[in-house]
C-alpha cells in the first residue's frame, strides 16, 4: 500500500517521514539561519569539522530552549509538535521539549578520509553512507556497539536548499522493524540499566547487513520550510557530496532534534 509521505502511516511503514511547507518553520528556520551560519565558521568551532574538513559535527551546539528558540529567535510552532504527535501516535495533550540542536553541516566533496580512519571505514561512509542507528556507540579500543542515547526520534530541519547530490539525508525504509527485532533479542533478559553496557555489536551487525540487503534506500530531499522526521531505529546515513565546479563555498546545513526518552525501557519497547 502506498501513502503520502507525510502521513503517519508512512511513518509508520517506511520509518520516516516529512512534513509539508510551513510558514511559521520556515520563519524559525530565517530566525536561526545567520547565527548558524556565524557558528559554524568560526575559528572557535573548528574542532567540529570531520573527514577533510567536509563534515561540521556540531551536536548540541545550537543555543536554543526547549522550544527550540535561541535567542532574538523563533519558538517552534504548534505545527511542528502537533505533526510530531500525529507520526509518533502520542495524545494531543504531549508536548516536546528540546535539546540543544545539532547543526551538521556538509560541504563539498564529503567524505575525505580523515588521518586516524582506516580505509574500510572511509569505504563504508563513502560507499554505503555510514549507514548507522543513532545511540549504538563505539566503546572502547575495539570500539564495541553499545546502547547508550535513548533518543526518541531524529528530527531533520534544513536551513537552506541545496542541489540533490549535496549529501543528503539517507534512509533505509522499514530497517527500524528489523532493529527493533534484533535488539530486543539481544537485550532479552537484561536490564535496562545495564544496557549501555552490554555488547550488541554483532547482532546490530548483523541486523545492517540485512538492512542494507533487503531494504529500499530512499535519499530525503527537502527545502527549507519543511522537515523530516526518523525513527529512532531506522538506519540513516549521510550521501556523497558528487562537487561540482558551481558547488565551491555552498554547504548544506541542517538542524538535528534528537530529544532521549527519561526511561531506557522506552527506546525499545514504544512505537
Amino acid at each position: 500500500m502506498q501513502y503520502s509521505s507525510s502521513s503517519p502511516e508512512h511513518f509508520a511503514a517506511k520509518g520516516w517521514s516529512r512534513s509539508g511547507q510551513d510558514e511559521k518553520l520556515l520563519a524559525w528556520v530565517e530566525s536561526v539561519r545567520d547565527l548558524s551560519q556565524t557558528m559554524y565558521k568560526s575559528p572557535t568551532n573548528a574542532h567540529w569539522w570531520r573527514h577533510g574538513k567536509t563534515w561540521f559535527v556540531g551536536v548540541n551546539v545550537l543555543p536554543n530552549d526547549i522550544f527550540g528558540k535561541v535567542p532574538q529567535g523563533l519558538a517552534l510552532g504548534h505545527n511542528i509538535q502537533r505533526w510530531l504527535r500525529q507520526c509518533l501516535q502520542l495524545q494531543n495533550t504531549h508536548r516536546f521539549a528540546f535539546e540543544q540542536g545539532q547543526l551538521s553541516v556538509i560541504g563539498p566533496s564529503y567524505p575525505q578520509q580523515d588521518k586516524n580512519e582506516t580505509r574500510l571505514v572511509h569505504n563504508f561512509r563513502r560507499l554505503r553512507d555510514a549507514a548507522h542507528v543513532d545511540g549504538l556507540l563505539p566503546v572502547g579500543i575495539n570500539r564495541r556497539r553499545m546502547p547508550q542515547e535513548f533518543h526518541q526520534f531524529i528530527l531533520g530541519i534544513p536551513l537552506q536548499l541545496t542541489p540533490r547530490h549535496a549529501g543528503t539525508t539517507v534512509v533505509w525504509e522499514g530497517s527500524h522493524t528489523i532493529i527493533q527485532e534484533a535488539l530486543t533479542k539481544a537485550l532479552k533478559g537484561i536490564a535496562p540499566h545495564q544496557w549501555p553496557h552490554t555488547d550488541v555489536t554483532e547482532i546490530y551487525q548483523q541486523a545492517r547487513q540485512q538492512v542494507l540487503a533487503c531494504c529500499k534506500r530512499v535519499e530525503i530531499h527537502t527545502p527549507p520550510g519543511e522537515a523530516y522526521l526518523i525513527h529512532r531505529l531506522a538506519v540513516h546515513g549521510v550521501a556523497p557530496w558528487h562537487a561540482c565546479p558551481e558547488d565551491e563555498g555552498k554547504h548544506r546545513p541542517v538542524v538535528f532534534f534528537r530529544p532521549e526518552y527519561t526511561h531506557p525501557k522506552e527506546w525499545l519497547t514504544k512505537f
